[in-house]
């Protein structure tokens, strides 16, 4: 059965949340029905978009499950972008803004975005907008300063996403990736961001040396950056040269226009809170020079 974006969310009710609290209690989902947004790409990272339904096999805790629905739809998107002002970023902002307005403009026309800033602390500047030039404005006149408080800032986003009018929900980071600075930790993020069904992407903005010089944190940003966007089916872009900078913002772009639902009703109907790892595989001859990105679990409902 092919449906549009929009008419099978409206069938779903997976990305409902039944709270929001940022701590110890871990978020569930009503999960009657699972959305799994994926992106396909060749080695080369092209976007394929003459998949169907047939050409995919989902399994969750290792279960084949029957795909229920299919739709392959350029639907809006609510856009949180995540932008990195700490000192480390000093000399790498001019880049980063063109890199964004390039993001901007090649979006659909009719998302919205948001801008978070962060450096020691993570702080909402522009709520949800569909007026791009407002957030690229000010993505051109932040300052880098501080410390980094990167984990912090996807909880804030997150938290805002509730003022999102589409239903699909992305992050985009502009960040080296480093943490030094913030309150919550890595597992906290780690839950929000499954039990938000909010897709990561990264640019890693990363030098071209990472020596002893650079801190523990700045060394690991690649990998933090890199494990988000992963199990999230987001992806990470490590950029090594800023001239790259641009061209990467257009591929986030084209990444977030080109992506099938997968939807299906769980095999395991038990609400038992637990986590529910999702593996999916591509059912056709040359699948071994594909590549799939896609969510990798969620949790149960739990009543």
């Amino acid at each position: 059965m092919a449906l549009g974006f929009r008419q099978a969310v409206c069938l779903a009710t997976l990305f409902e949340c039944c709270g929001m609290v940022f701590g110890q209690t871990v978020l569930r989902v009503n999960s009657s029905l699972v959305l799994i947004p994926v992106h396909v790409t060749t080695a080369t990272g092209a976007s394929v978009t003459n998949l169907s339904k047939e050409d995919f096999a989902l399994f969750e805790d290792g279960i084949p499950q029957t795909i229920t629905h299919f739709s392959q739809d350029d639907a809006p998107v609510s856009v949180g972008v995540l932008l990195d002002t700490s000192g480390s970023m000093k000399n790498k902002m001019a880049k980063v803004s063109a890199a964004a307005t390039e993001f901007f403009k090649s979006a659909n026309p009719e998302d919205e975005f948001c801008l978070v800033e962060f450096n020691g602390r993570a702080k909402l500047k522009i709520p949800f907008t569909q007026d791009w030039p407002e957030i690229s404005g000010e993505i051109a006149q932040a300052k880098a300063f501080g410390l980094t408080a990167l984990v912090d800032a996807i909880h804030l986003a997150v938290a805002h996403m509730k003022h999102a009018r589409n239903t699909r929900k992305a992050i985009v980071i502009l960040s080296d990736g480093g943490d030094n600075f913030s309150r919550r930790n890595l597992r906290q993020m780690r839950d929000t961001l499954i039990e938000s069904g909010v897709q990561v992407y990264a640019m890693g903005i990363f030098d071209s040396d990472y020596s002893s010089k650079h801190t523990r944190e700045e060394r690991n940003g690649p990998g933090l950056l890199n494990e988000v966007a992963l199990e999230t089916g987001g992806r990470h872009f490590p950029v090594r040269s800023l001239d790259g900078l641009p061209a990467t913002g257009v591929e986030i772009a084209r990444d977030l226009r080109n992506q099938y639902v997968l939807g299906y009703s769980p095999a395991n109907p038990a609400s038992d809170g637990k986590y529910r790892r999702v593996s999916l595989k591509l059912a056709l001859p040359a699948a071994t020079d594909l590549r799939a990105y896609y969510r990798r679990g969620y949790y149960a409902p739990s009543y």
